[in-house]
């Protein structure tokens, strides 16, 4: 086949089409990236066999996958796998997708052990969450076992305890209402739930000094009762008594706070 014509596309200035004529006439050939066209030095006049076309499609694709994934790095690090499935969705062959991952690791633009590393220090600050959490989040991004280890040793244990405290004493502040017990565990769930392992919720609970003395336990014993009585109102004596107790003890507060605000405060069930 000869090339006819090589034309810039009207919509995009940086693709060119060619036209080929197999010895029937101009016709439509192919259209390639500006990059390859110019590394191809393919002009008009010039013969090209099937195997020489296939080829410069092969290149074309590359070279759209490359900058597809380059755009798609832009925004922020990514690791392989994620950019593996983004150019999977873009519908590249798993030829080219290999190709366009491996020059990006040559550029230096896809790396897993420093994605691994930045990314749990952006989630340190951005969303406070312990290494079982992000352990979790990088093996869902195909990052292997072994770099994840490694990459957690950027947030040592002794950090850890210190996020986690800071964490604890945030929330504290949102859950005053709460018994000391069930503030307690209430805290020690958030961190389960943030993934921080067992040994740093317990070092950051003690160290966040939750403990209330008698009167703020009686404060706040006082207005759970209170909620209790408004439900449990319309109950009498030995039930009443029964219900008041069982809802506050479930809340963490201790027996004998329960039993010396029902005989401090037994004159709201007078009926």
């Amino acid at each position: 086949m000869k090339i006819a014509k090589i034309t810039v596309q009207k919509k995009n200035k940086s693709r060119f089409n060619v036209y080929i004529d197999r010895g029937n006439g101009e016709e439509f050939g192919f259209g390639i990236d500006e990059e390859v066209y110019i590394k191809s030095g393919i002009r008009k006049g010039m013969e090209l066999t099937d195997e020489q076309a296939e080829e410069l499609l092969v290149q074309d694709q590359f070279s759209k996958g490359l900058n597809s994934a380059m755009h798609f790095l832009s925004f922020r690090m990514r690791s392989i796998q994620e950019v593996d499935q983004f150019l999977l969705k873009k519908e590249f062959e798993p030829s080219t997708r290999k190709a366009v991952i491996q020059r990006l690791q040559e550029m230096g633009y896809l790396n897993d052990r420093d994605f691994a590393k930045m990314f749990i220090r952006s989630k340190i600050t951005t969303t406070k969450k312990g290494p079982k959490a992000l352990k979790q989040e990088l093996q869902q991004k195909g990052v292997s076992e072994k770099i994840i280890e490694e990459a957690l040793t950027v947030f040592p244990q002794e950090e850890q305890i210190e996020e986690a405290t800071n964490l604890v004493q945030k929330k504290a502040k949102q859950y005053k209402k709460l018994s000391e017990n069930a503030l307690k565990q209430k805290l020690t769930q958030i961190l389960q739930q943030k993934g921080y392992p067992w040994s740093v919720t317990e070092q950051a609970i003690e160290k966040a000094s939750l403990e209330k003395d008698e009167d703020e336990e009686r404060e706040t014993l006082d207005l759970q009762a209170q909620k209790a009585h408004r439900k449990y109102a319309k109950f009498t004596g030995w039930e009443y008594k029964q219900k008041m107790k069982q809802f506050l003890y479930r809340k963490g507060f201790p027996i004998e706070l329960i039993e010396e605000w029902l005989s401090e405060n037994q004159d709201l069930n007078d009926q």
